[in-house]
């Protein structure tokens, strides 16, 4: 591909970035040392011309072993050079992407072969085992089956093809590019279908924000999972897009990443929320961070007080957004400065709760990075009443095309989508997320945001989280039912001491809430279940109270 030609897919990023600068390093994969894969990988670094020839390589083995434009191939690896390797030569040969999250059990993984229907998975040593188990239960008939290619073994290298064929470039924008399932709703998670127009749509819509977050000259942390859409499309696709350089790891201790940001040079740390709290017990976090100028953080909001803190520590803010995978994932980002005239319309607006800096509130996750619409309407679509929660929509090119496999739940006719998720918009158009729709709760006839209960108890001295779900009552009443974790897992031992936590958080709740949003049973926890990014599965949460109401657990 020519350097004047225009990207049909991520993948010719990468050839376009090869062409201008093939000697520059493109991705540097510290190996064991820097919290990567368990099976004795070593340090590698990889050019732009190296990984594009790699690429090329693997996209030809593709062809070699059947595989055409439109079928499935699933990967189920961890951070690793052969998975960007793998994932980019699916793109270049029009083969559909499938990432998953290699901790998967061999149950789940055997659902998602079969709801995908994928000819071919390619998986590492650590998920291997789970991934021959998975296989094992689809093969009746055998020849059914998908092939299974694992890194490390002859599999894999016969899929790295000695001749290289330049693939045929993408036609159609509308090609589905990568399945990436998403929701955790205690039920089957569902796949969003990406086309190869949406994922070049967002990486065009956050590259033009001004002052941009990524730049050539920049490393970027790539600790977040690829499997993920957040760490997929926005860090490594960012990173293409960018012409940057990325350091790819996975997550491990606290202070393992630090030493990694430190000792690799890393400029630009995108993280989810959950780890702030474990850098700030770092006392030499200014130090670790001391050649990062910009912390970017997704997933959920992350709380006030902490980004304070973190502010305050390291001289550094936090650029917080809203993104979903349907997306691709970048909704909108605080790194978008409001218009004039609307920050000074919020700087004088006293009832959005003080913090406000720039036109938009301590809460906000930013406003709509350019080529995205976003709205907020109430229960009959209509615009909700200024300053007041609704339902997120919003329209852009970066919209997925549907649920697989039959583009079910889509963007509608007009463009718009609906999110699922709850906010309103502060004075300068900031975004503050509310609650997931399916979230809100109603009790006693009174519409309920659990976000809001969180907040509230976050502020009682002990607990370090809390997370609040709606349980269905014997009278048929939802109560409210909070999971607190405490700062100090040592009171987890200590009845009474447990029991002065729960007095606190309730009598906090009585004072700062009104009657019927005051929780009816606080239950303090070592830990809460989260997803990869950080989210608190609330799924879980139900099913143990599933359990509790059925006996099966004290």
């Amino acid at each position: 591909m020519s350097s004047e030609a225009q990207p049909a897919s991520v993948a010719d990023l990468l050839a376009l970035g090869a062409a201008r600068t093939p000697d520059r390093p493109l991705l540097t994969f510290p190996g064991a040392a820097g919290g990567a894969a368990d099976d004795g990988a070593g340090r590698r670094e990889l050019t732009w011309a190296e990984l594009d020839a790699e690429v090329d390589r693997v996209a030809t083995g593709l062809g070699d072993a059947g595989l055409v434009a439109g079928y499935r191939v699933m990967v189920v690896m961890t951070n690793r050079v052969e998975l960007v390797v793998t994932y980019l030569a699916l793109l270049r040969a029009q083969v559909v992407a499938v990432p998953v999250d290699p901790r998967l059990p061999a149950d789940e993984l055997a659902r998602r072969l079969r709801s995908t229907g994928a000819r071919l998975v390619v998986a590492d040593g650590p998920s291997a085992d789970a991934v021959r188990e998975a296989v094992a239960t689809l093969a009746d008939p055998a020849d059914t089956a998908p092939r299974v290619v694992v890194v490390g073994e002859e599999s894999y290298e016969q899929l790295r093809a000695t001749g290289v064929r330049r693939a045929l470039p993408v036609r159609d924008p509308e090609a589905l590019s990568v399945l990436l399932h998403t929701g955790d709703a205690g039920g089957e998670a569902v796949a969003a279908m990406l086309t190869h127009r949406a994922q070049l749509a967002n990486l065009r819509q956050v590259g033009a924000v001004d002052p941009p977050l990524m730049r050539a000259d920049d490393v970027v942390l790539g600790v977040l999972p690829l499997f993920h859409v957040y760490g997929l499309n926005a860090v490594l696709g960012g990173v293409l897009h960018a012409g940057a350089r990325l350091v790819l790891a996975t997550a491990g201790e606290p202070r393992e990443m630090l030493e990694l940001v430190r000792r690799e040079a890393v400029t630009v740390v995108p993280v989810a929320p959950a780890v702030f709290r474990h850098w700030l017990a770092q006392p030499d976090l200014a130090e670790l961070m001391a050649g990062v100028h910009a912390v970017v953080s997704g997933s959920s909001t992350v709380p006030p007080p902490v980004v304070a803190e973190f502010t305050d520590r390291t001289g550094l803010p936090v650029h917080q957004g809203y993104g979903l995978t349907e997306a691709a994932p970048v909704v909108t980002s605080t790194l978008v400065r409001p218009p004039e005239d609307a920050a000074a319309s919020a700087r004088q607006d006293d009832g959005l709760g003080g913090g406000l800096d720039d036109g938009g509130s301590a809460w906000s996750v930013g406003t709509p990075v350019p080529g995205v619409e976003l709205r907020i309407v109430d229960d009959a679509g209509g615009p909700a009443a200024p300053g007041d929660p609704g339902h997120i929509e919003i329209r852009g090119d970066n919209l997925f095309s549907g649920y697989w496999p039959d583009g079910h739940d889509g963007p509608r006719d007009d463009g718009w989508w609906s999110t699922g998720d709850v906010g309103l918009l502060d004075g300068a158009g900031g975004l503050q997320l509310v609650d997931r729709a399916s979230e809100t709760l109603t009790v006693s006839g009174f519409t309920v945001y659990p976000v809001e209960i969180e907040q509230v108890l976050r502020e009682v001295p002990g607990v370090a989280e809390s997370a609040v779900i709606g349980v269905d009552g014997d009278d048929g009443r939802t109560a409210v039912v909070a999971y607190l974790r405490p700062d100090d897992a040592a009171l987890l031992d200590d009845a009474g001491a447990r029991d002065a936590l729960v007095q606190r958080a309730d009598g906090h709740a009585a004072a700062a809430l009104a009657p019927f949003k005051r929780p009816t049973r606080l239950e303090v926890v070592a830990t809460l279940p989260r997803t990869s990014t950080g989210k608190v599965r609330k799924g879980r949460l139900r099913v143990l109270e599933r359990r509790r109401a059925l006996e099966l657990l004290e």
